[in-house]
């Protein structure tokens, strides 16, 4: 009944998200998946996608979540509004914040 889905935006959906926009988000998808998945830019990649799916307000009996994260973050893909450049614009801030996590010497992927 239930979809495969995750309390917040999981890295094996990123390979899903490549085709959903133009040149500049899919250069985006492809830095990402060319490193590990703890490193700051995948981290900062799925706190930018958690940020925009909502994945904080999800429900695990929610229309959403019973379609699982992949068909969410599609489908969020799809209805924005803003530019690939605005995507990149959102994906840098939440890099900034991972960032400056780390800074505070919190341990990642530990």
């Amino acid at each position: 009944m239930y979809a495969n889905n995750e309390l917040m935006f999981p890295p094996y959906v990123i390979p899903m998200l490549r085709d959903q926009r133009g040149p500049e988000w899919q250069k985006l998808v492809d830095r990402v998946l060319s490193i590990e998945e703890d490193s700051p830019e995948a981290l900062g990649f799925c706190l930018m996608m958690i940020r925009l799916d909502g994945c904080m307000d999800c429900e695990t009996d929610s229309y959403r979540a019973m379609r699982g994260c992949g068909m969410c973050a599609i489908q969020t893909l799809r209805r924005y509004k803003g530019s690939d450049h605005d995507l990149l614009k959102l994906y840098q801030a939440a890099l900034k914040d991972v960032e400056a996590f780390l800074e505070i010497g919190a341990p990642v992927g530990k």
